[in-house]
């Protein structure tokens, strides 16, 4: 009788293993972090703050949201174990990510106001502007920050419930799979990326509630706000009534080998669920289109976005052309 052939381990390249062993290199790094607070001296403490910002920062900028956009694995408990893992990571489900990111930003592509008075992609960076304009970068970048807080203290609430989907969360549940049995496999994988969450919060301050209070709490703030700059940079001038042209790429090699592609943004755009090996072939693919009218490419990383100082306004084109489609 001959063999039955096994599935491949991964889903598109043994590559991801890269992204795997960060994620697993950064829940150990982080214990060690709050294991060795107390020794430390204030040089040490300032480096372990640093290090922790830019180990968050990285993860949800890079690690987590290719996973959220093309799974590593082709079993989806495996899949589910990553997940739960870098929830830990970033202090936030994954799956959740995965649903506000995928299935809102990446229908709406941080559209501008419509006639209702405000934006489809709830993260979108004309939410809260005026007169067509971007919400100015701090209240963007710190008040994301601040509400990204009183949410993960929500979600600690949840635990009266086991951390279960509640049905007043409406603006979570329509992002929802409606189809069975994938809905309830999704809802499933927010309840333990929660309780993964708000446990290893827990395991944290049993192991120094100084670390957890001075240290972590600090640096996950300040890797939110990091996120949110290289989200309005990564549209920030762009023409969201374009689908060619309403987010920023940056092309540099070594950003790019180092975040895995992540400069190609507006590749990334028009299709995000190719993997991130294949985003310089979508580039290629799309080349007459891209080059066929104005968009923005940045010299820098989009997180250090605000230096590009002479950045066209392309967003303003598209205000007088009626805006968003």
């Amino acid at each position: 009788m001959p063999d039955t052939p096994t599935a491949p381990l991964w889903r598109h390249t043994p590559r991801d293993a890269l992204l795997l062993a960060f994620s697993v290199a950064q829940f150990a790094v982080t214990i060690l972090l709050a294991e060795g607070w107390d020794t430390a001296h204030t040089a040490g403490r300032s480096a372990a703050f640093v290090l922790l910002t830019a180990m968050t920062a990285y993860n949800i900028i890079v690690v987590s949201h290719l996973f959220t956009h093309v799974p590593w694995f082709t079993s989806h408990r495996l899949n589910a174990l990553v997940s739960v893992l870098n929830s830990a990571n970033i202090g936030q489900s994954v799956q959740t990510y995965h649903l506000t990111h995928v299935r809102n930003h990446h229908r709406f592509n941080n559209d501008a106001k419509g006639p209702d008075g405000t934006t489809r992609d709830t993260s979108s960076t004309y939410r809260d502007g005026v007169d067509g304009e971007h919400t100015p970068l701090l209240p963007y970048a710190l008040g994301g920050a601040l509400d990204s807080l009183a949410d993960r203290a929500r979600e600690s609430l949840y635990v009266t419930r086991l951390w279960r989907v509640g049905e007043r969360e409406t603006a979570l549940l329509p992002l929802v799979s409606r189809r069975e049995p994938r809905r309830t496999r999704e809802l499933r994988q927010v309840r333990a990326d929660r309780a993964a969450h708000c446990l290893s919060l827990a395991l944290f301050a049993a192991v120094s509630w100084q670390w957890t209070l001075f240290c972590y709490l600090p640096a996950f703030f300040t890797a939110l706000t990091v996120v949110n700059v290289q989200n309005y940079y990564r549209h920030y001038g762009a023409d969201p009534a374009d689908r060619a042209a309403d987010s920023v790429s940056h092309y540099g090699r070594l950003y790019n080998l180092l975040a895995f592609n992540d400069g190609y943004h507006q590749e990334h755009h028009l299709s995000p669920a190719t993997h991130w090996s294949g985003l310089p072939a979508v580039r290629e693919r799309h080349r007459a289109l891209l080059d066929a009218r104005p968009r923005i490419v940045s010299p820098v990383p989009a997180v250090l976005g605000f230096l590009h100082r002479r950045r066209p306004h392309l967003h303003h084109r598209g205000a007088s052309a009626g805006g968003t489609p």
